[in-house]
């Protein structure tokens, strides 16, 4: 971002700096985070200071900058997001005992899935994934369950936004994306096969709210060799569908 386009107000200007960590690095530098948000190096470091007393970062010990725990306490508090982390363990926990795959819960954000909760074990792939981080909707097994279920608008902002390629498997072409999404929508489950990392396959399937919409979906990832996503597609199936019952019973 270029300091013409860098946010003008303190309030945009102190959050632009918190979004610098949405790349997913646990640790950032002072100019680093000057770069990502198009501020000068004095201002970012001045707004750097207040939000390290507030407690929104911590400095470490090389220099660096990293989220704080006020951030996290925060998050735990968002409504939306507790409620369903709740309603989902014990779906995820029965994913995980029948699997010992990774299980995930993750929500739409824009166009990223979020991942809410994640189970994994001994006997589990270990894989990019983290609670509270974001993927890709285009190449991944729950983001192409909210790119299928999102309408036109979501898949057009997609291509829009440009599709990259993370792998030598990623669909980076319209068409056949919009091909895949159909299949997903036929099939009521998402697949990818080694689209987001080398060696690594998922299944996800929707969870419905009161209203019908998708608000979160399910998945299983674990290592092509060992995964059958087809095989476990109609177990991730019945576990969002009994998850979407029992919030359209919660309201």
């Amino acid at each position: 971002m270029s300091e013409e386009e860098a946010p003008k107000s303190v309030l945009a200007r102190g959050l632009s700096l918190l979004e610098a960590f949405f790349s997913g690095e646990s640790e950032l530098s002072l100019g680093e985070i000057a770069d990502r948000s198009g501020l000068p190096k004095p201002t970012t470091h001045r707004l750097l200071t207040e939000l390290v007393t507030w407690g929104a970062l911590e400095r470490s010990g090389r220099g660096t900058y990293r989220l704080g725990a006020k951030l996290f306490l925060l998050g735990q508090l968002v409504p939306r997001h507790r409620m369903l982390r709740q309603a989902a363990l014990p779906y995820l926990e029965e994913l995980y005992r029948t699997s010992q795959e990774n299980v995930h819960l993750a929500v739409p954000d824009d166009l990223h899935t979020l991942f809410l909760e994640k189970l994994s074990g001994r006997e589990s792939m270990a894989i990019r994934s983290r609670v509270g981080g974001r993927m890709p909707v285009h190449c991944t097994a729950t983001g192409k369950v909210f790119l299928a279920w999102g309408g036109r608008d979501r898949f057009q902002r997609a291509v829009a936004a440009g599709l990259p390629r993370l792998t030598p498997r990623t669909i980076v072409l319209p068409g056949l994306l919009h091909r895949d999404l159909a299949r997903t929508l036929d099939r009521g489950v998402g697949i990818n096969l080694e689209e987001s990392e080398p060696g690594v396959v998922a299944v996800a399937a929707p969870v419905l709210g009161p209203r019908g919409q998708v608000v979160a979906a399910l998945s299983i990832t674990g290592h092509a060799h060992r995964l059958d996503v087809d095989r476990c597609a109609p177990t991730v199936r019945a576990a969002a569908t009994a998850m979407s019952t029992q919030l359209t019973a919660l309201g």
